[in-house]
């Protein structure tokens, strides 16, 4: 059986090889481990303090909150704070190192961090000031403390932040495959879940929930998540409201990249910050990176694409950048000539606007007729069909891309839908949206589709991908089931932000398809709840009729 690699990484495990050892003689420092700060919850946080022997006066004080505990390595956090003259802290989850019965992963931090924060600020080594930067969880944990910002948070810069509901645990109502070890390698620490678990999984055809049974290690945080299907009020009262986005007023700076995981949580924290909040500070930072390296360092090479030399640099680097310039009244970052900072691949240059809806100038309509993406509406109705049968565990239908670059597109069932090439260049700034237009013989499925340049060169750049529950896709908080035989709407425009040079002579590919392998969950289409569904409910397969009014619609910058 073939493997599917995921193109993103969901959440940062902040590994060894990750948390690099600081090499600094520690005879420098006051470390002051294991402290417990006290919440008003009556639950400790455990932290761990760092400063240089030689500072004299109260410093600025920047604090790393984290879900994950790698031991000894997580000083290095604190370190490198204390190393540019801040005091460092690196403060862990509530139940992280202490009792993991108390963890409820991302439902305290909105308390639990003001109340740490509340106790840096009346500390001595403390002047006053307080700033976070980090990614992933640690990116959400800041944006949860400015539901109620304290008044000695002067700054966050969160990075590759993910939106718990919105991106993770699943991307448009669509739960991810390795949400099931997250928490027990990251979390429990128990013995990771053998590696054929999926394949198992897959093809004794029993439910998504059953998998850590099968696994021999129930697994609670992934049940508890399972139960909310819906971006629901348990989900929604872990970011701010609207009203608490309004009274953000703190400089902010977001960095992420077009191959993140998270990115769609970053940028949906951003829009939301600035509809409601139209005299928000808050910077944006975009390139071609991944969830390792829209937190930490660029790399020359991204998944075999050799990126620009322009944007090879280093998120951390510019973190502290930006707390200097906020906390010590340093000079602000050069690259953050505007509001919105993107790197546009292929041109190996930075672009800045003062919005998102700044960063194109026009838009390319595209629709899905017979095989063609054509900027023409098509004058006759057709469809093309589709049959996915989900008891045949054969064959099946993957999302495959390893490699930002190959050389043939592994269609898997799926259709395929290419333009005609383009005549003369133009520039792809921001997110695909678009409307899918079906009619299928069940009740609902997931539906996956991937944009891609093929290039005059014969060659396929993988540009990005949706994925989304048609049940959700006109409210992602509310199920609505497809009716069989009905032709129904399928609208998207949850996706990721790119920017490319789309070169003459290229096309625009669309594979359209409906998930059927190990790696995601498998929407039977019965109507049942997803996650309970097992090879039982499959019956007859999935016929599917694709109408040709689909269409995509691709923000575009045309000089």
């Amino acid at each position: 059986m073939k493997f599917i690699m995921k193109v993103i990484t969901i959440l940062t495990i902040y590994s060894t090889a990750f948390a690099q050892q600081n090499n600094s003689n520690d005879s420098i420092y006051i470390v002051n481990d294991s402290v417990l700060i006290p919440t008003r919850s009556g639950f400790n946080i455990s932290t761990t303090i760092i400063r240089k022997k030689t500072t004299s006066k109260p410093l600025p004080v920047i604090l790393f909150y984290t879900t994950y505990y790698q031991g000894v390595n997580d000083a290095y956090f604190a370190k490198l704070s204390a190393d540019k003259d801040y005091v460092g802290i690196v403060a862990y989850a509530r139940g992280i190192r202490s009792n993991l019965k108390e963890y409820a992963p991302f439902e305290h931090e909105g308390t639990d961090v003001y109340d740490i924060i509340d106790w840096i600020s009346r500390q001595s080594w403390c002047d006053g000031k307080v700033g976070m930067y980090g990614g992933s969880y640690t990116g959400f944990s800041q944006w949860a403390t400015v539901k109620n910002t304290h008044p000695a948070l002067k700054t966050i810069v969160p990075q590759v932040a993910v939106m718990p509901g919105f991106d993770m645990p699943m991307e448009n109502n669509v739960p991810f495959g390795n949400i099931l070890g997250w928490a027990n390698d990251n979390i429990y620490k128990n013995k990771p879940y053998d590696r054929g678990l999926v394949f198992e999984w897959f093809n004794k055809g029993t439910s998504f929930r059953s998998i850590d049974s099968l696994g021999n290690q129930p697994n609670p945080i992934f049940q508890e998540w399972l139960k909310h299907p819906s971006y629901d009020a348990y989900w929604k009262s872990m970011v701010p409201t609207p009203e608490e986005f309004s009274k953000i007023n703190i400089p902010i700076l977001s960095t992420t990249g077009y191959y993140d995981g998270s990115q769609i949580g970053a940028l949906e924290y951003f829009k939301l910050h600035y509809k409601y909040n139209k005299n928000a500070n808050h910077y944006f930072v975009i390139g071609p990176y991944d969830h390792w390296s829209g937190q930490s360092r660029s790399k020359d090479s991204l998944m075999g694409y050799k990126i620009d030399s322009v944007a090879n640099i280093g998120m951390r680097d510019l973190a502290f950048q930006w707390l200097d310039y906020i906390l010590k009244n340093k000079t602000k970052p050069e690259l953050l000539e505007d509001k919105v900072n993107y790197q546009v691949m292929g041109t190996n240059e930075w672009r800045h606007a003062p919005s998102l809806k700044e960063t194109n100038n026009d838009s390319l309509t595209f629709y899905l007729d017979n095989i063609t993406l054509t900027s023409q509406k098509p004058k006759k109705i057709e469809f093309k069909k589709q049959i996915v049968d989900f008891k045949n565990r054969k064959s099946q239908n993957n999302y495959f891309t390893p490699q930002i670059i190959f050389d043939t597109l592994d269609v898997s069932n799926g259709l395929i839908f290419k333009s005609q090439p383009f005549e003369n260049e133009f520039l792809i700034n921001g997110s695909f949206s678009g409307k899918l237009f079906s009619s299928i013989n069940k009740k609902d499925m997931d539906v996956s589709l991937a944009l891609y340049e093929l290039m005059p060169n014969g060659k396929y750049f993988f540009l990005t991908r949706y994925v989304g529950r048609a049940s959700y896709a006109k409210d992602n908080s509310k199920r609505q089931l497809l009716v069989p035989n009905k032709k129904e709407s399928i609208p998207f425009d949850n996706t990721r932000f790119i920017s490319k040079k789309i070169s003459k002579g290229s096309r625009l590919v669309i594979l359209l398809n409906i998930n059927k392998h190990p790696f995601e969950i498998i929407n039977y289409g019965s109507g049942k709840p997803v996650s309970d569904e097992t090879i039982n409910d499959a019956k007859e397969p999935l016929q599917i009729k694709w109408y040709n009014e689909s269409f995509i619609k691709i923000p575009v910058w045309i000089n």
